[in-house]
């Protein structure tokens, strides 16, 4: 992790940082100067000559590189993105609890938990950050951009490895619940297991031979017609584990637009949303163990339904 950024947030995002490495001329002769470090670094259509000439590129005390200091290895380099339009999701984050350690929110579908790739305003960490006035607010665990539901996010640095960890090490209880094709001949409840990996610069996650990592406890709860809602408990928490293990028996989830095959929607396509909500999330307090419990407000909508 890097130091604390000596540049403040810019609209609820966190400056960016790079760190030189070891420049051993004997070994890799490469950058002469700060400038040809930072023209090989970032991608070409950053205007890095007009930044270095706005002072814009700072190092770790605050003071603005201008390009032609001699390259310094192992140094902070730290600088706001330029940011391009994103489509507004239209959608509003309702917060479900608030204190002075956590921030509970039921997240809307479409909107990012945090900044990725194209999505960086328009995600729930950035809204929050600016309409709550808590800049150090963080996420304590993610959502699919796609998928709705209970999301927690800590409020200040000292308390986010707590919330975290109760996360990473499984103490929370998850369930959700999904619209998907009904089988008549597939029996409920059921256990799906398998191995999931999902490859950098891969939209879809795929199931691999090898030993498991993903577990799903799959329960049916309503039938209408040829469609039905479904609880999900995952065991484990693998990229698409719910949507993955819902396609492989063949009930894709009602509004996916990867599983089991990709479509092509348009970025601003607010009009069919998956149907998979995190309804319901329950772990003790990691500071006072007091026991938190929260549900989701969102309706799954049935084929055929208004939105």
């Amino acid at each position: 992790m890097p130091p604390r950024s000596p540049l403040p947030q810019r609209q609820g995002l966190d400056a960016a940082w790079l760190r030189t490495p070891d420049n051993d001329p004997a070994v890799h002769p490469r950058w002469a100067t700060m400038r040809e470090f930072l023209l090989d670094r970032l991608p070409a259509e950053a205007p890095v000559a007009e930044m270095l000439g706005t002072g814009e590129f700072v190092d770790q005390a605050g003071r603005p590189w201008t390009g032609a200091e001699p390259y310094r290895p192992n140094a902070f380099v730290w600088f706001h993105r330029q940011l391009v339009p994103e489509p507004v999701v239209p959608f509003p984050i309702e917060v479900l609890d608030a204190d002075e350690r956590v921030v509970v929110v039921d997240k809307p579908h479409f909107l990012a938990t945090t900044p990725r790739g194209t999505h960086v305003r328009e995600t729930v960490l950035v809204r929050l950050r600016d309409t709550l006035g808590l800049p150090d607010l963080a996420a304590a665990h993610r959502l699919d951009r796609l998928t709705a539901g209970v999301l927690v996010l800590t409020t200040h640095r000292r308390y986010r490895a707590a919330y975290a960890g109760v996360f990473q090490t499984g103490r929370a209880l998850k369930s959700y619940e999904a619209i998907a094709p009904y089988d008549p001949t597939l029996a409920f409840p059921r256990r799906v297991t398998s191995r999931i990996e999902k490859r950098r610069g891969n939209l879809r996650a795929e199931e691999v031979a090898g030993e498991p990592n993903a577990e799903t406890l799959i329960e049916l709860v309503e039938v209408r017609g040829d469609h039905a809602r479904y609880r999900l408990t995952p065991a484990t928490g693998k990229t698409h584990q719910l949507r993955v293990h819902l396609a492989r028996l063949g009930l894709p989830i009602l509004g996916d637009p990867l599983y089991p095959r990709v479509l092509d929607v348009e970025a601003d396509d607010f009009a069919s949303p998956l149907q998979l909500i995190a309804r319901r999330l329950s772990f003790a307090d990691p500071i006072d163990q007091a026991p938190r419990d929260y549900t989701s407000r969102f309706a799954l909508r049935w084929p055929g339904e208004a939105g």
